[in-house]
């Protein structure tokens, strides 16, 4: 138990600035409180100690604000930041290394005992503050999930989702839209990334447009230049062309 305390605070440290020394983090910070309250309340539960494995999660939850239930199954290094309204229901399973802030709930959509109601998040996985993840699913390693999202079906490993309800952003499409907005000396996501104002939409579709047009011309520069027609050559006849036509339409 002090073995994995000692993971827990020096991941906090690692990944919140705000930390400034390990007692700090011991004394101060609610999620590992929240954690160790859990830890003593799911081994009661395993050994089918179920009422005082609920009574020692109520005391966590009464002093930290952090809800997990004691059938909850959670990793090692988990990061509960802020934690205030965190709510983790009874099947939930946590891999190692996750990060989730205030307000999140790993919540079920089903009424059946016994059955697996609650998500399932791999290594890795950072839960935006907000977000709800609803029903028996997996969130894949190192999946992202938006502030405010609604979450109800599975997430790939490495895949962001945002918005309610929840979609899936593809990862090669939105490093292509960064960078040509980079080129054109902005970010459409400076102000409002990955939300749903329509000006933000007009911007993403336009960028997205300029990315396929790109995409397309390098495809065309690529087959002519596969056909043994060099590039420079042809826009240089090109060129001669329209010059001598503009020629005789002067003429």
């Amino acid at each position: 138990m002090f073995s994995r305390l000692r993971e827990d605070l020096a991941s906090v440290r690692e990944r919140d600035p705000a930390a400034r020394s390990t007692l700090e983090v011991l004394t101060c910070y609610p999620g590992i409180h929240a954690l160790m309250f859990h830890r003593l309340a799911h081994a009661a539960w395993t050994r089918e100690w179920h009422w005082l494995g609920r009574f020692i999660s109520h005391i966590g939850r009464f002093l930290t604000g952090i809800e997990i239930h004691p059938g909850a199954v959670i990793g090692r290094r988990v990061f509960i930041d802020h934690g205030m309204g965190v709510v983790i229901g009874e099947t939930a399973e946590i891999g190692d290394d996750c990060t989730i802030y205030q307000g999140v709930t790993l919540g079920g959509t089903s009424l059946y005992r016994g059955a697996k109601r609650h998500p399932t998040l791999g290594k890795g996985v950072v839960i935006g503050a907000g977000a709800k993840v609803l029903g028996g699913f997996t969130v894949g390693d190192g999946a992202k999930v938006g502030s405010n999202a609604v979450v109800v079906k599975p997430v790939p490993a490495g895949v962001t989702a945002v918005g309610n309800p929840a979609r899936l952003i593809d990862p090669e499409r939105d490093a292509a839209r960064e960078n040509k907005a980079e080129q054109m000396g902005f970010s459409a996501y400076g102000v409002t990334r990955d939300m749903d104002d329509p000006v933000s939409k007009a911007l993403h579709g336009l960028l997205d447009h300029s990315v396929e047009t790109d995409r397309r011309l390098q495809a065309i520069i690529a087959r002519l230049e596969a056909a043994g027609v060099k590039l420079d050559e042809a826009v240089e006849r090109a060129d001669d062309f329209d010059a001598s036509r503009l020629s005789r339409m002067v003429d």
